[in-house]
């Protein structure tokens, strides 16, 4: 099914109808669908909830989108409950780097789920840059990324931004902290490795 699509960005269109629009395109996602989509999937403003958020974890799991390196799900109603059940799929893309959940209601349980230490093996392993602005992440949230930056979790992880969330300033600035100890580690394993 459209081998050679490689990017796809959805918008709500204002004369579309129905909140279901985003759960029955992830119903029709099957083994092998969108193949070639390695660079970019974009939902933008187009209600999905945590039903199509479930009906996308879904197709992931089936193999829809093996090659997946972006996913922006910006503005699509996904609370709690969804980022829970999107989250194993996503554990499960290894080509994943770049993760997008801007302007969802969302909060700490749902990140946890996504982050909190100790992931399985390989996940996560090459996302580079994670966007969680305007959610609702809190300080206890803020906690969960730098204890999962702290462990290795996220070993790639360069560029994380929280801007417009509800937590203070001094747990924001302990996220920033623990990117650039994560990134320096990483360096460091590099140039070690490089030289033996």
């Amino acid at each position: 099914m459209l081998p050679e699509l490689e990017y796809l960005n959805i918008q709500e269109d204002p004369r579309s109808a129905g909140h279901d629009g985003v759960k029955r395109l992830a119903e029709g996602l099957i083994a092998g669908s969108l193949p070639a989509v390695g660079f970019s999937l974009e939902i933008c403003g187009m209600y999905m909830g945590d039903e199509g958020a479930s009906a996308l974890a879904a197709a992931l799991d089936r193999g829809a989108m093996p090659r997946l390196q972006t996913l922006a799900l910006i503005d699509n109603g996904i609370g709690d409950s969804g980022l829970a059940a999107l989250a194993p799929a996503l554990r499960r893309r290894p080509a994943l780097e770049h993760l997008c959940l801007l302007n969802n209601p969302f909060g700490d349980e749902g990140l946890a789920a996504l982050v909190a230490p100790p992931l399985p093996t390989e996940a996560l392993k090459n996302l580079k840059v994670l966007e969680l602005m305007q959610t609702q992440v809190t300080d206890a949230g803020c906690a969960t990324l730098v204890a999962a930056l702290d462990s290795g979790a996220l070993p790639a992880v360069c560029e994380l931004d929280l801007d417009g969330i509800p937590a203070s300033y001094a747990a924001m600035d302990a996220v920033d902290d623990a990117v650039a100890w994560s990134a320096a580690r990483a360096l460091c394993q590099r140039l070690q490795h490089r030289a033996t």
